[in-house]
């Protein structure tokens, strides 16, 4: 990585799939850092309900809709599209208010509301499968 590329990333940009083309993370979602729902936990399974996208649909929501094909957590998503969680979290939630998928969160199963580390684990060994 150059240190262009690594100045990028701190500054909140992440590279595109053509050379030399630099796309800051917020033109993604529009400057949003939040969605308009509730946080969804990083452990959320993701599945489409609809496939068809509305005409201009972004790249990024069309891949998440192909993604979602099956259940996919907000993590793989982030990892899979190369945005942090909190951008897949703005993404998911637009197409969850829009009926394109719906949003599986887990059951708190700790006494403090956090998901036990088996489940996290789980998440991670996925994540490294990919």
């Amino acid at each position: 990585m150059t240190p262009d590329e690594t100045a990028g990333e701190v500054a909140g940009e992440v590279a595109s799939s053509e050379p030399g083309r630099v796309v800051p993370v917020y033109a993604v979602t529009g400057g949003r850092t939040r969605s308009a729902s509730a946080e969804l936990p990083m452990e959320s399974l993701v599945s489409a309900t609809q496939w068809t996208p509305w005409p201009g649909m972004q790249a990024e929501y069309r891949s998440i809709l192909e993604m979602a094909g099956r259940p996919v957590s907000l993590v793989e998503i982030g990892a899979a599209l190369q945005i942090p969680v909190g951008v897949a979290r703005v993404l998911v939630s637009d197409l969850a208010g829009a009926g394109y998928v719906a949003v599986h969160e887990p059951e708190p199963t700790g006494d403090d509301g956090r998901p036990r580390a088996a489940v996290l684990e789980r998440l991670l060994e996925g994540l490294r499968a990919r």
